[in-house]
């Protein structure tokens, strides 16, 4: 059974409408009939290829272990259960969109604006570190973009199904467990593909890499996250602080896309080099296009076109 409508799961939580489904399971907008507050209930898939009281063991685990994450932006897990054969978790409800439906609808972040998500990303990310959580599956689709401006992520400490291959670590796709320096890099490859529109090795993971041609003052920090060497890449404290001098002025939030256009500015060459930091701010006039939508007040600096063969000599040796 995985849920009908106006039905009690777990003796407490009414079903009302399902309002979601994503790589981890079925979302359904719920109310808790205990304390009295609407949530978002999710009943997971388990793997079809493992042994059913396993996985459902596993899952359950999983999801009691993600109660542990208190963060402003961490969805928060409240409940884990089994019913009627069923893993269910309960969570708090945010009335949003995530990362991957909001990029395909209006296009490409400016490194300003991705800068301003990965401070909260990466901050969610390190307490939940600290909680003993690493996330596991960092990618667009588990990151939530709230009605309020806010930035959450969601799923922690997922296993099961497995995350998306453009985002997944290296050492994580040749079967090593997830890891805080995993989830940087997951983390690295989900700013890149805001800024970028398209992952850094391609849609599987494998491809030639991407010549960052957007990434602006963003593009050293994230080639440090997407380091291939898990032990060289930046703590997340580190990468905080320089996302947040990147991202300073973006006061705001995230503002939901009905504000003008914002300025921008084209492409300046420069030699191939990666720009240790942010360069300096430059006005220029409004662009048109698939950003119309978002808002006027976050501006952002270019440093450099890093050339195709630089940026493929950087990871190589990386």
């Amino acid at each position: 059974m995985k849920g009908t409508e106006g039905t009690l799961v777990g003796g407490r939580y009414r079903l009302d409408q399902p309002i979601g489904r994503g790589r981890a399971g079925i979302v359904w907008l719920a109310f808790d009939t205990m304390l009295y507050r609407t949530v978002a209930a999710k009943t997971l898939y388990l793997p079809p290829d493992r042994d059913p009281e396993q996985a459902k063991q596993l899952a359950l685990r999983e999801g009691q272990r993600a109660t542990k994450v208190t963060h402003p932006s961490a969805v928060a897990v409240y409940d884990a259960f089994s019913d009627n054969g069923d893993v269910w978790l309960v969570m708090e409800y945010v009335p949003s969109r995530n990362m991957a439906d909001f990029l395909a609808e209006h296009g490409e972040l400016t490194p300003g604006q991705a800068a301003y998500l990965g401070v909260a990303l990466a901050s969610a990310l390190s307490a939940a570190h600290a909680a003993g959580v690493p996330h596991s599956a960092v990618e667009p689709g588990n990151v939530l973009l709230a009605d309020d401006g806010g930035v959450k992520i969601t799923d922690f400490g997922f296993s099961l199904p497995s995350a998306d291959p453009a985002f997944r670590a290296p050492e994580v796709a040749n079967g090593e467990p997830a890891t805080a320096a995993s989830d940087a890099y997951s983390l690295g490859a989900t700013l890149f593909t805001a800024v970028e529109g398209t992952p850094p090795f391609g849609p599987d993971g494998t491809g030639e890499p991407v010549v960052p041609r957007r990434t602006g003052p963003l593009t050293g920090a994230l080639l440090k996250l997407l380091r291939t060497d898990p032990d060289l890449r930046p703590i997340l404290t580190d990468t905080i602080k320089a996302l947040q001098a990147i991202s300073k002025g973006q006061q705001n939030g995230f503002v939901p896309p009905t504000a003008p256009a914002m300025p921008t500015v084209p492409l300046l060459p420069r030699p191939p080099r990666i720009p240790a930091q942010a360069g300096p701010t430059t006005t220029a006039a409004p662009r048109r296009g698939r950003l119309s939508s978002l808002p006027r007040s976050w501006t952002w600096s270019l440093a450099a076109l890093v050339v195709a063969a630089a940026f493929a000599l950087l990871f190589a040796v990386m």
